[in-house]
Parts: C-alpha cells; sequence; structure tokens
C-alpha cells in the first residue's frame, strides 16, 4: 500500500487542515500534542463558521514526522473532525505587493454579486488571501484582503462590476494609514441629518418648492453653490427666528449616526461637521452629539426675523475643504489621515482632500469621483470600511450598558 503522505521524501514543513464542530478545547488539544513534537509554528489561521471550525496549522516537519502524523490523526478521531496533510507546503512568505481591503456591502448580498466580485480580482490576476464578515444586518457586510494587484487599477474595475451587481464595494489599500486615520469630517444635510435644513426652512416661509428646486439644482452641480445660497437664503427674508427652533426639534439623524459616533469616539476619533447649511442649526448638533469642531453659513437675524442675507464668508466648496485643512491641523495630523463623508457637488473639494472620500447615498457626479461610495441609509456602515465589526460595536455598547435590539434570525 502506497504512503498517501508521500512517506518516502522528507517533508520540510507540514500544513496541518482540522475541520469540524466548534467546541472547547480543540486548539489546547491540538497544540498539546505538538509540543511533544517540539515543531516550529510557522503560520496559523482559524475562522468560526455558523459553528463549523477550520484550523489551519504551517509547522515545522520533525525529522521523524510520521509519528507527528499519526498523532494528529489520533486528535482529530477523538475530536471528531477530519484533518487533512500537506507536506512540504512552503512557508509563511510575505503576501505579494499591492494589498487592498475590498468590502463589499449588500441589501441583500446575492452570490452573484459575490461571484462577480471576485470574478473581477481574479480578472486582474489578484488573489482573495482572507475573507471575513463584518455585519449580517441591516446590511450584510464582507472584508476581502487581496494582494498581487494595484488598489487604484483595482477599484476603477470593481466600481463598474458593483454598479451592475447592485452592492457597495470600497477598495482600499492595506497600509498603516488606514488604522491611523482619527479625524471624520460629515456633511450634514442628507448625511447626518436626513433631508435639507434650508428645504425645512422654507416649509414654514412658504416657499419650500421653489427652494427645493434650486437645492437640487446645486447639490448636482448644475448651479454654483454660493450663487444658489444666496438667492435661496433671500426667499427667507422676513421668516420668524423661531423658526429655527421648530426646525431643529423637527431633525432626524440619519440611521446609525449616533452608534458611528459614540463607537468612534471610544477609539480617539475626533468628528467635525462642515455644511453648507447654518451655524445655528450645526452648533446646537455639535454640542447635542459631541461633535468637536463645526463650520457653517450664519443667517442674519435682526429684530427677531430673518433678514435674507448671510453674514461673513460662504462655506462652499471650496470652504469645506479648507475646513477640513484647518481641523486636521487643530487636531494635529495630516489630511491623508482624515475621512470626508459628503453627498453633493460641494462636498467634491473636501472629499478630495480627505485621505479617504466617502459618497454618502450621493449625486452620481460625487459617487464617480469620490473614492468610494456607500448607497445605503445607514451611516455606520462606515465603521466597517474601517474594519470594525458589527459584533465589535454591540459589545462596546453593551459593556456600557447599551441594549441593542436583537437582529432578525437568519
Amino acid at each position: 500500500m502506497s504512503d498517501p503522505y508521500g512517506a518516502d521524501e522528507l517533508p520540510k514543513t507540514l500544513l496541518i487542515t482540522l475541520t469540524g464542530k466548534d467546541r472547547p478545547g480543540v486548539t489546547s488539544s491540538v497544540f498539546t500534542m505538538l509540543a511533544r513534537f517540539s515543531v516550529e509554528v510557522i503560520d496559523i489561521e482559524q475562522i468560526v463558521l455558523r459553528g463549523r471550525l477550520i484550523l489551519g496549522l504551517l509547522v515545522s516537519a520533525p525529522r521523524d514526522w510520521k509519528p507527528l502524523r499519526d498523532a494528529i490523526e489520533k486528535v482529530a478521531h477523538e475530536l471528531e473532525m477530519t484533518v487533512e496533510l500537506e507536506r512540504g507546503a512552503g512557508d509563511n512568505r510575505p503576501r505579494p505587493e499591492g494589498r487592498s481591503h475590498v468590502t463589499v456591502l449588500g441589501t441583500p448580498l446575492r452570490s452573484a454579486a459575490v461571484a462577480a466580485i471576485a470574478g473581477r480580482i481574479a480578472d486582474v490576476g489578484a488573489n482573495i488571501d482572507r475573507i471575513e464578515r463584518m455585519a449580517r444586518y441591516p446590511v450584510t457586510a464582507i472584508n476581502l484582503h487581496v494582494s498581487g494587484t494595484d488598489p487604484e487599477k483595482l477599484r476603477a474595475i470593481l466600481a463598474t462590476e458593483a454598479a451592475h451587481q447592485g452592492v457597495d464595494v470600497a477598495v482600499q489599500s492595506a497600509d498603516l494609514l488606514r488604522r491611523g486615520m482619527r479625524l471624520i469630517v460629515m456633511d450634514v444635510d442628507s448625511t447626518l441629518i436626513q433631508g435639507e435644513v434650508i428645504e425645512m426652512l422654507a416649509a414654514h416661509a412658504g416657499c419650500e418648492d421653489e427652494v427645493a428646486r434650486v437645492t437640487d439644482a446645486a447639490m448636482r452641480g448644475d448651479l454654483d453653490f454660493t450663487e444658489s445660497l444666496t438667492a435661496r437664503v433671500a426667499l427667507l427674508a422676513g421668516l420668524d427666528a423661531s423658526a429655527l427652533d421648530r426646525v431643529y426639534e423637527d431633525l432626524v439623524l440619519a440611521p446609525g449616526a449616533r452608534t458611528t459616533i459614540r463607537t468612534l469616539k471610544r477609539l480617539g476619533y475626533r468628528f467635525a461637521i462642515v455644511s453648507g447649511g447654518f451655524s445655528q442649526i450645526t452648533d446646537r448638533l455639535a454640542a447635542e452629539l459631541g461633535i468637536d469642531y463645526a463650520a457653517a453659513n450664519e443667517l442674519e437675524i435682526l429684530d427677531g426675523r430673518l433678514t435674507g442675507r448671510v453674514l461673513g464668508e460662504v462655506v462652499d466648496r471650496a470652504g469645506k475643504a479648507r475646513a477640513l485643512r484647518r481641523f486636521a491641523a487643530e487636531v494635529g495630523i495630516t489630511e491623508a489621515a482624515t475621512i470626508a463623508i459628503g453627498d453633493g457637488a460641494n462636498d467634491l473639494d473636501m472629499l478630495s482632500a480627505a485621505g479617504l472620500g466617502i459618497a454618502f447615498n450621493a449625486k452620481p457626479l460625487v459617487r464617480e469621483a469620490a473614492d468610494t461610495s456607500v448607497n445605503v441609509p445607514y451611516l455606520d456602515t462606515v465603521m466597517y470600511l474601517l474594519g470594525i465589526s458589527r459584533e465589535e460595536i454591540e459589545a462596546a455598547d453593551a459593556a456600557a450598558g447599551i441594549i441593542t435590539p436583537a437582529p432578525p434570525l437568519t
């Protein structure tokens, strides 16, 4: 009978793969056995999927390696697991250059979409080294560790495929900078909050439809922002300033906004909001949410009424980028260590200036220009792009006494 492991040749390494039902003590039992042979552990990976454990070990092979083979088979039998041994499986050489984190978001995430994304990665000669789930609700999010191709090239290819498949795909270079991002700069209207403040004010002034048409054109990039803002604010002339209080009380935050700020503040992040809206609203938002910096336009108010004018320099497209740079300098970090989130054309310079620009439910012009795009209504999906999983978020909340609603059973 021939030896299935090729006993006639001496392997330099052994790749041991165990698969079976997860239970306490599996890893301990395996390493207790390996300790008897004084082997060197070269590489190890372990995952648990739906109660099934896969444990992969690359170890140095002892000169007489067949007793080790017999011992690992005995341990696997006792644990009711299957085991495979591959001799001479190489070492833990570095993965090829050109490493990326590819985050895929779907509601739902269908197998056809995953197949298409994986296919495009293979088409450029890249390899998926590892896959991990970041969240299973309210969106499904997976993170692929990819090596062997330029991240910029991969981003362009996957953006096209993502649009075709109806999923979101974010590609980031796998370097230390991703872990060093410590300032998040957000737009306010239709990003941090749902809706547009100026339209809500216009509803109180009786000119909502007219203002909404101008706002939409400005966000698409069809109108100069400063010109459009001046025209819209002029329509609010004479509005009682108390309308600002009523609008603030009616604000609805984007789903996941509080969770995002709360979680990242625990990790030492700073937050800023930069808005083409109004400081009478944004300053209150910043105080309520614990946001560190805020920049917005100031409405002129005389005798308790809006005059229809803005005081000082308008926070426009260029002004948002200047604010990001100013806040980064105050924090003491480079622009490359910032993250910007926005949805409109007036956010483009800010998104470009940041180390990572995220188009959040954005206009097509913005999606095409940003580093990555998220098209689900949950702001906390941004954390999956930073390598933070839903389980970690919920565990931190639970430790602080914050109860998270149970997810649906799947």
